[in-house]
């Protein structure tokens, strides 16, 4: 079976839970973005990603990319499906309308790419940068570059590529050692080797937008040091630029998209934003790129959910324990407990992770566009403190829960004839690119919360309690979880005074603990929404009886070791 977008449940996330377009239309950049507009676009990105997308998945896992003399062929049918894909006007979505796009919200490319994701993740690759490349040109480049490239980012018929990583500068950006030197005409000159670059060499667009990361002949060491260039494919004169693939990496998964193995030989770029500061515009992109992650992890979760509970309603076994239903086959895997209590976990995270990362979505257009000045910082403030959480938090779920929806399948889950070992192959390394998940808790903890003593959650959890109804037993409990993680976080916050080293052992779990107490927010959300007369949004039991607990079983821990270190002292 295909992947199939789960249009209801996003409707009613959108709409009922979140109420996104009277949100939406508090901004004048949206005033004309009602609900029925928001539900015609994504009934239509759902049959697109049905219909032209998702029957990909398999070639493009089966077959790959194959490199020959540094050319990459991609699978077949995918090149195809891309030239339909930007005519179409999906990448131009939230690009704004004096730049070729349409100026929709960002919630709806959140939603068509959580869409994608869960269709193909191979293929979805290729168009995930476009979004952040195109915010950073927009924001650092020069006119001259803008005009050049901007529109034919912004509506996908160029594709981009960030390149960072070299072989010894992981997450480590400050060991970057790519040269970039001053030419007589105003470009640059660029030499050094990149690695883990998505789509540095295919066949799905006429042209790849390089942004590349590199020092100057006098910059400084370390991350202080480094400045970002644009290194097209093709030059504007349509010479080959060298800007030259080695090779494509033999990976666990996603071999429909092609990882390459670059290397700049006196490649000809022209530098994005003021030297030295290249982090300064990179990151833009890389923020705009974490929040695709997390949905990233809602799509594979969501497709992980599909095969398996598709399998245990139609799968037959022994009886399952307890009393006869004349209206259920007993011998349905579905009817038991241990593979209801699999399937009914991951629809917890689905469901609480699209109503978390949607919001963001959201928060992303009011920190941007809002006319108060309160309103926009809040809205940062939320997207600061979120972003990272939801990263790590849903690409963790999106990889052990596929391994728990495999796990439905038994036997046959481990053959590839089901694809559900492919998506746990796929789902791997959204932990890990984009900033490792360690990184995503380390920013949270240490940069984000530590840095001010804690304020700025113990702001954001203030806010969010003002949403609940506490006359609610799930709402009081949501308050009393937030109440105990402001209480530990005032305890790490004295602890790191006298162990400085102790948040970064602790960054982790910090992570999760803010995770269960947000995804426990989200659910108060969805339950006051749909009210009693919806089954299908009622919480299932696991939410209370073993994800919820887990969340005092982190504080516990937490506590422990903050005590421990300060005996220690």
């Amino acid at each position: 079976m295909h992947y199939q977008p789960a249009l209801d449940d996003i409707h009613f996330i959108l709409h009922d839970v979140l109420k996104a377009p009277v949100q939406l239309q508090s901004m004048r950049r949206f005033a004309d973005t009602d609900a029925d507009l928001m539900r015609q676009v994504v009934d239509e990105a759902g049959k697109f990603v049905a219909d032209v997308v998702a029957p990909l998945q398999s070639v493009g896992d089966s077959v790959g990319c194959r490199w020959a003399e540094g050319q990459v062929t991609t699978p077949p049918g995918f090149r195809d499906a891309y030239q339909a894909f930007w005519r179409n006007g999906w990448p131009a979505l939230a690009c704004a309308t004096e730049d070729g796009g349409q100026g929709l919200p960002a919630v709806l490319e959140a939603v068509l790419f959580e869409m994608l994701s869960g269709a193909n993740h191979g293929w979805t690759m290729a168009p995930g940068l476009l979004h952040g490349a195109y915010e950073c040109l927009k924001h650092h480049g020069s006119e001259e570059l803008k005009s050049r490239y901007l529109q034919r980012i912004a509506s996908g018929e160029w594709l981009a590529t960030m390149c960072l990583t070299e072989a010894h500068a992981g997450s480590d950006l400050g060991q970057v050692r790519t040269r970039a030197v001053p030419q007589p005409d105003g470009s640059f000159s660029l030499n050094g080797s990149k690695i883990f670059i998505s789509g540095g060499e295919h066949d799905l667009s006429d042209n790849i937008v390089h942004l590349v990361l590199a020092r100057l002949p006098d910059a400084p060491a370390g991350p202080k040091g480094l400045s970002l260039f644009l290194a097209p494919k093709f030059l504007p004169d349509g010479q080959r630029n060298a800007a030259l693939c080695d090779r494509i990496e033999e990976k666990m998964g996603l071999h429909g998209s092609p990882t390459c193995a670059m290397r700049f030989e006196d490649a000809t770029g022209w530098i994005i934003g003021e030297p030295n500061r290249g982090l300064n515009a990179m990151f833009v992109m890389m923020n705009a790129a974490r929040l695709h992650v997390a949905l990233q992890g809602v799509g594979l979760l969501e497709a992980a959910w599909q095969k398996a509970h598709a399998y245990a309603q139609e799968r037959r076994q022994m009886r399952a324990p307890g009393p006869r239903d004349a209206s259920q086959s007993s011998d349905l895997i579905a009817q038991h407990p241990a593979m209801q209590r699999l399937l009914d976990t991951q629809r917890v995270w689905i469901d609480g992770g699209r109503v978390l990362a949607y919001r963001t979505a959201i928060e992303l257009d009011m920190a941007s566009h809002h006319p108060d000045a309160a309103r926009r910082e809040q809205a940062h403030r939320w997207c600061a403190l979120t972003t990272p959480v939801l990263k790590a938090a849903l690409t963790h779920q999106a990889f052990y829960g596929a391994s728990e929806c495999l796990q439905v399948f038994g036997g046959h889950g481990y053959v590839r004839e089901w694809g559900i070992e492919q998506i746990v192959r796929d789902a791997r390394v959204a932990m890990i690119y984009e900033g490792t998940n360690e990184i995503q808790a380390i920013d949270l903890l240490v940069r984000k919360v530590l840095a001010d003593g804690g304020a700025a959650l113990a702001t954001l959890l203030h806010e969010l309690d003002g949403e609940l109804d506490l006359s609610r037993a799930a709402d009081a409990a949501t308050s009393g979880r937030f109440a105990k993680l402001n209480q530990l976080t005032r305890t790490l916050v004295e602890a790191a005074r006298s162990n400085p080293v102790l948040p970064y052992a602790l960054a982790d779990d910090y992570l999760r603990l803010l995770a269960l107490a947000l995804l426990g927010w989200a659910w108060t959300g969805i339950e006051a929404a749909a009210g009693t007369d919806a089954p299908r949004w009622r919480a299932p039991s696991v939410l209370h009886t073993r994800v919820l607990p887990e969340f005092d079983m982190w504080i516990g821990t937490l506590t422990l070791q903050c005590q421990a270190s300060s005996a220690a002292k």
